[in-house]
């Protein structure tokens, strides 16, 4: 984090600190209600805590340099998913180790955020290692990659494993969302 995003935060942590103890010094409209003036209290620090996670999201995941990485498989009956690496740049950025669960449920169509960061403008590489049993229940170990340009604003890339019956081999994809 530079210096801008640093000053940024901590001028959002300090009106956050200013208005809860503005919002503290105020008198309940209703003094018989105290309950009342204390759940206010509490609802506006809720607000304000909400609006301060909004911005501090803003801050650190600006729209103009997010990247963000999905995978998703087909039906995966010749290639049974164990883990996920994924590198951008020769940097590892992700490693994730699936459960059962998990991929039956990629399976049925869902979709896994396997990574969520911030990338600048520019030429890159993502690089994707699959780890799991192949055909026949073998270990298996493939890598697929992809050059991009990212360029301002989100950019969108999908890790894809797909059965292939004309070879009864696994393939591994990568392609950009548009």
């Amino acid at each position: 984090m530079d210096w801008r995003h640093r000053s940024r935060l901590w001028l959002l942590v300090g009106l956050f600190v200013l208005t809860t103890a503005a919002l503290a010094g105020e008198r309940p409209a209703d003094p018989a209600d105290p309950d009342q003036a204390i759940r206010q209290l509490k609802k506006d620090v809720l607000d304000i805590n909400k609006e301060l996670f909004v911005l501090e999201e803003e801050l650190l995941f600006p729209t103009n340099t997010q990247v963000a990485v999905f995978l998703s498989l087909d039906s995966g009956r010749l290639f049974a998913l164990d883990a996920v690496e994924v590198r951008i740049d020769d940097r590892r950025v992700s490693d994730y180790l699936y459960t059962r669960r998990e991929v039956e449920a990629l399976r049925r169509g869902g979709v896994h955020r396997v990574y969520f960061g911030n990338l600048k403008a520019g030429k890159h590489e993502i690089v994707a290692f699959f780890t799991g049993l192949g055909p026949k229940g073998r270990p298996y170990r493939r890598a697929a990659k992809l050059a991009f340009v990212k360029r301002l604003g989100p950019k969108y890339i999908e890790l894809r494993v797909v059965d292939r019956q004309d070879t009864l081999q696994p393939e591994f994809r990568i392609r950009e969302w548009d």
